[in-house]
């Protein structure tokens, strides 16, 4: 299947909308100490802004995936990005407002929105093309996904005003809202065929034996649960997401504790390893590594970053953040291929589970928030090792149990 020439314009429209959920979650990283400041709200009240962005992926995670089965990937896309607009308008209230039960439930629909786009997106890029290059297209989104996190509290921060406080959210989310409408009517015009899985489509599965083979494993299941693979990779997700957002949507909050100047700047660490980690999977697989063993030193990777964080002294920890957030680049784009294999006629329930496990990033967020009120900044990023250590048992054995 010749993938870069059948597909390089599908890729590059999936490249805008991986940027797009990116730019929204990384909102979260900048309201997080605006809001301590403004609304004098607890560290972990603060971060249960980002939990309420996550908590929607268990609820809307099974809804959004029968909406796919319904209207088909395209259609889901722009349904999601009018949600996202809806949700800035709830921000725009909150703002004026200065309520953090607001701030709080705009939050909670932003993240449904991208709960239903992440459900189109995710196995839409993932059987594009061949299965065994999956992790190097995902890698490829993941690289417009995570440069957009900065950009965001960067592009608030521009329009708004260095000394930013609630009062003056309004004017930069009006433009985000007309931003987000066009992206959606984008999305209605985008050239992006439908796409199946291996044995997804049971009559086209009679004429090829590999598609046969994967009908028939799929059709002795009577529940997507039946599947320990795909159930472990979402749970291997849920700790993914709770320790990747904590190095992503951290980070200033973490320099200005240690008193280190213009803190905003040190949100470009994470993004750049990140890149960094993608841009090695785009070149490496599946050539020269495979998406397992990818998986595997990646994890390793992020275990020594989470050590050298809560170990180095405090401003050269700061750094170490951007280890794991190197060890956190291929996790993501091997989860999806891994854990989808072999699902047949349960591939797009399949990728609800999968969003599903997105759960954590709500879950491990507020856990920090917490660990951070109670025993400090540094010694918060403990909560990110057993998260870790879960997901090696799932690079060495778990994705091989059937």
């Amino acid at each position: 299947m010749s993938e870069n020439k059948n597909y390089l314009v599908p890729i590059a429209f999936l490249g805008l909308m991986f940027f797009s959920c990116g730019f929204a979650l990384g909102i979260n990283s900048l309201l997080v100490p605006v809001l301590k400041e403004s609304l004098n709200v607890p560290s972990a009240g603060a971060y249960l802004l980002i939990g309420a962005t996550f908590i929607p992926f268990l609820i809307f995670g099974y809804p959004a995936g029968q909406l796919v089965k319904a209207i088909g990937y395209k259609r889901t896309m722009a349904v999601a990005f009018l949600m996202f607009a809806l949700s800035f308008g709830v921000f725009i209230i909150s703002a004026r407002e200065e309520s953090f039960l607001l701030f709080l439930i705009a939050s909670f629909c932003c993240g449904t929105a991208n709960a239903f786009l992440q459900t189109a997106i995710n196995p839409y890029i993932t059987i594009l093309g061949p299965i065994e290059s999956a992790a190097k297209r995902i890698s490829i989104m993941g690289i417009a996904n995570k440069l957009a996190w900065p950009i965001s509290p960067l592009f608030i921060t521009w329009v708004a005003g260095e000394h930013l406080m609630v009062s003056q959210l309004d004017r930069p989310f009006f433009i985000i809202i007309a931003v987000f409408i066009g992206l959606g009517v984008l999305s209605l015009m985008a050239p992006l065929p439908e796409v199946k899985a291996a044995g997804e489509d049971e009559s086209e599965a009679s004429a090829n034996t590999e598609d046969a083979e994967v009908s028939a494993y799929a059709n002795s299941k009577s529940s997507v649960f039946q599947f320990p693979h795909l159930v472990l990779g979402a749970l291997a997700i849920f700790f993914y997401v709770g320790a990747e957002t904590i190095a992503l949507a951290t980070l200033i909050d973490y320099a200005k504790s240690l008193g280190l100047e213009n803190a905003e700047n040190y949100s470009w660490i994470t993004p750049l390893c990140i890149s960094i980690g993608y841009l090695s999977g785009v070149a490496l697989i599946p050539r020269y590594l495979s998406q397992t063993r990818a998986l595997q030193v990646c994890t390793l990777i992020a275990l020594a970053g989470t050590l050298l964080v809560v170990l180095l002294p405090g401003a050269s920890s700061v750094f170490s953040i951007g280890i794991i957030a190197l060890g956190c680049s291929l996790m993501w784009p091997a989860f999806w291929p891994l854990s989808m294999q072999d699902l047949g006629k349960f591939t797009k329930s399949g990728s609800s589970v999968l969003t599903m496990g997105l759960i954590g990033g709500a879950v491990v967020t507020v856990l920090f928030g917490l660990l951070k009120d109670h025993f400090g900044s540094q010694n918060a990023y403990w909560i990110c090792l057993p998260c870790f250590l879960y997901i090696a048992f799932f690079a060495f054995k778990g994705h091989q149990l059937r």
